[in-house]
C-alpha cells in the first residue's frame, strides 16, 4: 500500500465513523472512537514500513549494461523441449504450484538457488527463510539486477511479479511483510528454481 492510497483510505474511514456516531447512542460514539483511533495507528503504521521497502525492492531491480545484453529469448515451442510440463506451466504461462507441495520448500542446505530455466544465480540460502506461506521465500536476491519486479493485475488484484532477468520466466511475486534488514518476502516457486549445494554458505 502506498501514501496516497492509506491516507484516502484513511479518510473514508474517519468519514464513515463520523456519520455514523451522529445517529448512535453515547456507548456507540465510544466504541466508534476507539475504532477511529485503531484505524489511525493502523495506517500509520503501514506509511512508515511500506516507502522503505518499496525504496529496497527497486534498488533490486537495476541492472548493469552485460546484464542487460545477457539476455535469452526462446519461443514456445523452444521452452518446451527444455522444460518438464510443470516448469513450463509455471515458468513460461505464470502459474503457481500447490502450497506445500514445493520440493525445495524445506530445503536448509547452504547453497545457491539458480532459474530452472536459464541457470542465472538469483538467490542465497543465507537469505532464505520460513515464512509459514507454503512457497519458498527469501529477504533479498543474490545480487541486484538478478530479478526484475513487474506489476502483476491478473486475479482482480494488483502484485507484484518477480521474474528472471535474463530469460523473463516467472518465479512468483514479492510483498512487504518480510523480516529485516529488507523487509521483503520474495515469494517463489520450487519449481521455476534449481539448487546447487555448496560447502558453506555463499557470499551475496
Amino acid at each position: 500500500m502506498t501514501n496516497d492510497e492509506a491516507q484516502v483510505g484513511f479518510v473514508v474511514v474517519i468519514r464513515q465513523l463520523f456519520f455514523a456516531s451522529r445517529a448512535s447512542s453515547n456507548f456507540m460514539k465510544t466504541h466508534l472512537a476507539i475504532v477511529c483511533f485503531a484505524t489511525a495507528l493502523a495506517f500509520t503504521a503501514c506509511n512508515r514500513g511500506a516507502p522503505k521497502a518499496d525504496q529496497i525492492k527497486a534498488s533490486y531491480n537495476e541492472q548493469t549494461p552485460a546484464m542487460m545484453t545477457d539476455k535469452i529469448q526462446k519461443t514456445d515451442d523452444e521452452w518446451r523441449k527444455i522444460l518438464t510440463p510443470e516448469q513450463f506451466q509455471v515458468l513460461r504461462q505464470k502459474g503457481t504450484e500447490r502450497a506445500g507441495s514445493g520440493a525445495l520448500l524445506n530445503n536448509h542446505e547452504a547453497g545457491i538457488y539458480t532459474c530452472a530455466a536459464c541457470d542465472l544465480d538469483l538467490f542465497s540460502s543465507d537469505a532464505k527463510f520460513e515464512s509459514g506461506t507454503g512457497w519458498p521465500s527469501y529477504f533479498q536476491p543474490i545480487a541486484p539486477g538478478k530479478v526484475t519486479v513487474a506489476t502483476d493485475s491478473s486475479h482482480g488484484m494488483e502484485r507484484d511479479e518477480v521474474v528472471c532477468s535474463r530469460c523473463g520466466g516467472h518465479l512468483g511475486h514479492v510483498f512487504n511483510d518480510g523480516p529485516k534488514p529488507t523487509g521483503l518476502r520474495y515469494c517463489m516457486n520450487s519449481v521455476s528454481l534449481k539448487f546447487a549445494k555448496t560447502s558453506t554458505s555463499p557470499a551475496r
